[in-house]
């Protein structure tokens, strides 16, 4: 083949085992086909990557790392990876092939359904949480990599590719390496440590899914401008507007707050983690009516159903009655107490959590909180004859934290179970009988 002449697409031929069968869609990032694989018997979608983007070696290394990590996550809301090769220099995946379109044919004809952004805005969150508990970023979450089947399945896709992308150039995808300095990501969907250049991590990814989750209830992006330069302006400058429905359609304001709470300009405001975003659409969804679709989960469908509602209603029954027995003992009233809680450095309220989760126990003697700690939400102790407050261990996730009638235990609700802690100290407990029934 000549030098600069164009390999000819492989329609018929074969890569490695894989026989092409058509060509199903194109973009900057290579070419997608309908592929053969006679061995297993079915067919896949590979996926031929420009062999530009292999000539470093140290990229096409750490793609080919991530890619395989990805492979092994086995997640409904991730576009599973079934193998990796290169064919005349030019790099390929091959991965299952997908009945229906891009989510950016959906949003092209304007907002969604806010019901049906909703179930989609779950499933995003799922898989993001499953892959960010593996230590994978995207980092190039935008529509285009979003893919809903005809079932209405959300799967995500191209993990890893973005580690192979060239230098920014001209036009609105600036899309380059991962070293601080460097911009990656495509403009309108960058999180402002993105377009600074800084290292970008896994809350770049939850920036990313409030821009998608805006446009998908709203029908435009929050922040827009004519060029690059002036996006990125927007992203690091704008506020962006509040999430107004098309057509009268009304957006829950919760549903609203969790959008500006992923867009937040600093990090450190955002949700910490994927897997608490996808507990509060969760939340959400119960409470509105909105059940997860029953594609979302397939392997979980039998207990998922019913594990959440399952623990709202314990919730309830032990909040009446802790409030029960808190009225036998009005009588104890106690002097109105005013003082100031000092957090640890690093650790910070988590701002999407009512009221901070704060619960002072029964007898004035502590006051229970939730906080972050180096990207983790848990349960915070601060004792009234103490400076500090302490993190309770084994609280990971903690939210809605209530007291024993005691004061000798505070329980809370964390990965869809119902815990307790002594704050003498000990390891935390599933049994949800009444403090004084197991003391």
């Amino acid at each position: 083949m000549a030098p600069g002449e164009k390999n000819p697409r492989p329609i018929g031929r074969h890569l490695g085992p894989y026989q092409i069968i058509a060509l199903v869609g194109k973009g900057g990032m290579g070419e997608v086909y309908r592929a053969r694989d006679a061995r297993l018997g079915r067919d896949v979608a590979i996926k031929v990557l420009p062999p530009g983007l292999a000539r470093d070696a140290a990229r096409l290394h750490r793609f080919t790392t991530e890619a395989r990590a990805v492979a092994a996550l086995n997640h409904p809301n991730i576009v599973s990876i079934y193998d990796i090769g290169s064919h005349e220099g030019a790099p390929y995946i091959v991965s299952e092939l997908l009945d229906g379109a891009e989510m950016r044919a959906q949003l092209d004809k304007g907002a969604i359904e806010p019901q049906r952004a909703l179930e989609y805005a779950q499933q995003i969150a799922r898989g993001m949480a499953a892959a960010h508990e593996q230590g994978i970023v995207h980092r190039d979450l935008k529509p285009e990599n979003l893919f809903v089947t005809k079932d209405d399945r959300v799967k995500i896709l191209d993990f890893g590719v973005a580690k192979l992308r060239a230098p920014a150039g001209e036009g609105t995808s600036a899309e380059t390496q991962t070293n601080p300095g460097t911009v990656l990501g495509t403009v309108a969907y960058m999180s402002p440590e993105q377009v600074r250049g800084e290292q970008a991590d896994h809350r770049a990814d939850i920036f990313a899914f409030g821009v998608i989750l805006h446009e998908m209830l709203s029908g435009s992006r929050p922040f827009r401008g004519t060029t690059g330069v002036e996006v990125m302006n927007a992203i690091l400058n704008a506020e962006p507007p509040p999430v107004a429905g098309t057509d009268g359609a009304r957006i829950d304001p919760q549903l609203a707050g969790i959008v500006r709470r992923c867009l937040e300009k600093s990090r450190q405001r955002r949700f910490q983690s994927a897997s608490d975003l996808a507990f509060q659409l969760e939340a959400l969804s119960q409470r509105s009516g909105t059940a997860p679709s029953a594609v979302a989960q397939p392997v979980r469908r039998g207990r998922a159903r019913y594990a959440w509602p399952a623990v709202c209603a314990a919730l309830a029954l032990a909040a009446l009655w802790f409030g029960i027995s808190d009225l036998r003992h009005s009588r104890n009233t106690l002097p109105v107490t005013r003082f100031q809680v000092a957090l640890p450095e690093k650790a910070a309220f988590v701002p999407w959590v009512e009221n901070n989760g704060l619960s002072v126990a029964p007898d004035g003697c502590c006051l229970a909180f939730v906080a972050t700690s180096d990207g983790q939400s848990s349960l915070w102790l601060r004792r009234l004859n103490a400076v500090a407050a302490e993190q309770l261990p084994g609280s990971a996730e903690a939210i809605s934290p209530f007291w024993s009638p005691d004061s000798r235990f505070v329980a809370f609700a964390a990965g869809g179970k119902l815990k307790k802690i002594a704050i003498a100290g000990g390891p935390p407990g599933d049994d949800l009988r009444p403090a004084h029934e197991v003391a």
